[in-house]
């Protein structure tokens, strides 16, 4: 979802992703959050570690509004245009946020994608006995001050911190704080803090890293290889023919000479994804789920199936990659409709139309396709955690 309308939506937390800025020192064409790391922008990747825990709203570029939709895609996050410099830009999220006004909020850079679970749940944890809370890690090498390439001095580091985010705060706190604030900070805690807010330090994470410079998209790709959570499923399925005058195939009702024999609408194409998906969930297959012995199946549109798959997969933190079907038959022919069938299945699952492919292939004239006494179907299913 990718609008500014949250009214009548309740929630404990609110989160604002800081995606405005133009990151210019990490080079490449694209500002370096909607650059790809380890398969994918560096903003979903940021999306992601956020997901579930509470409204989400990224702060965009007005002109970056078309990458931050690709980037979003599948997740709830609701796109604010950002302001003149970060602080506008998260004066701006706070705004929206208040149309509901959460007991917490946490901001975040977008350039910081492998942010974990253990530094946001620490940074929440604080704000139940603080108005503020951010990670830092203690400043451990030896500090110099140089001038023209020379050493000219050295700087007590007792008492230092590099500050990381998530900043977390009481929401309405930092809201009045933002608001007469004159605009200029470094960060959030800037903020907090010249409105007389206490912020505390929880233990930072060397792995939540900064993408600043070409290096680091490297150095953050090694980090984020380890939260990859991809798999693949399989689905087959085999329908016979019998009298009729259509066969229905990925919802999309295909005239011919015969008709699919089944307890449901003996969907060929529609089950085999269903399946492909159960099996990526190690999740059994539909007759597991709606068993054919119950008579409420009778005639059912599979579309109900499919839609519970990939409910399925979305309550355990899945997102659909793609879906690769092959339909095998001798007719009808498949190519004439297959466009249809892509619309319809994207629809029903609500995914990007390419991100589904469906084809057609013969069995040579051998074998029960061959001889055209029914259809066969093969899927494949990718799930990545999201």
């Amino acid at each position: 979802m990718t609008g500014t309308e949250i009214v009548g939506q309740t929630m404990n937390t609110g989160i604002i992703i800081v995606a405005a800025g133009r990151g210019t020192r990490a080079g490449g064409e694209l500002p370096k959050q909607w650059q790809c790391v380890g398969g994918q922008p560096v903003a979903r990747w940021t999306l992601q570690a956020f997901a579930g825990r509470g409204l989400i709203v990224m702060v965009i570029h007005p002109d970056d509004r078309a990458v931050a939709e690709a980037a979003a895609q599948g997740l709830d996050v609701r796109l604010v245009p950002g302001g003149a410099d970060r602080a506008a830009s998260v004066a701006a999220g706070l705004e929206v946020l208040a149309k509901n006004t959460p007991d917490k909020v946490l901001i975040h850079d977008v350039a910081r994608p492998c942010v974990s679970a253990t530094v946001i749940e620490a940074v929440l944890a604080a704000l139940d006995t603080h108005a503020g809370a951010a990670p830092a890690l203690a400043v451990t090498d030896a500090l110099w001050t140089g001038d023209a390439g020379l050493v000219s001095g050295t700087q007590d580091r007792t008492g230092l911190y590099r500050a990381q985010t998530p900043q977390g705060f009481d929401f309405e706190q930092i809201l009045a704080a933002h608001r007469a604030h004159s605009g200029g900070a470094a960060d959030d805690v800037a903020v907090a803090r010249a409105a007389g807010m206490t912020v505390a330090i929880v233990p930072g994470d060397e792995a939540n890293l900064k993408i600043t410079a070409p290096g680091d998209f490297s150095r953050a790709a090694n980090q984020l290889r380890g939260k990859m959570d991809v798999r693949l499923g399989n689905g087959f399925d085999v329908h016979a023919f019998e009298d009729g005058d259509h066969v229905v195939l990925c919802g999309v009702a295909v005239p011919h000479t015969h008709k699919l024999k089944g307890h449901s609408d003996a969907d060929v194409g529609m089950h085999a994804v269903t399946d492909a998906i159960y099996g990526a969930l190690a999740e059994g297959d539909i007759g597991r789920h709606f068993p054919p012995s119950d008579p409420q199946w009778k005639g059912a549109d599979s579309a109900i199936f499919l839609r519970h798959a990939v409910s399925l997969a979305r309550a355990r933190g899945y997102a659909i990659g793609n879906i690769d079907l092959t339909l095998i038959c001798e007719r009808p022919k498949i190519d004439p409709h297959a466009d249809e069938m892509t619309e319809k299945m994207a629809s029903i699952m609500e995914l990007d139309g390419n991100r589904i492919s469906i084809k057609a292939t013969t069995s040579e004239r051998l074998g029960f396709t061959g001889r055209e006494e029914g259809i066969a179907a093969l899927a494949t299913a990718t799930l990545v955690a999201s």
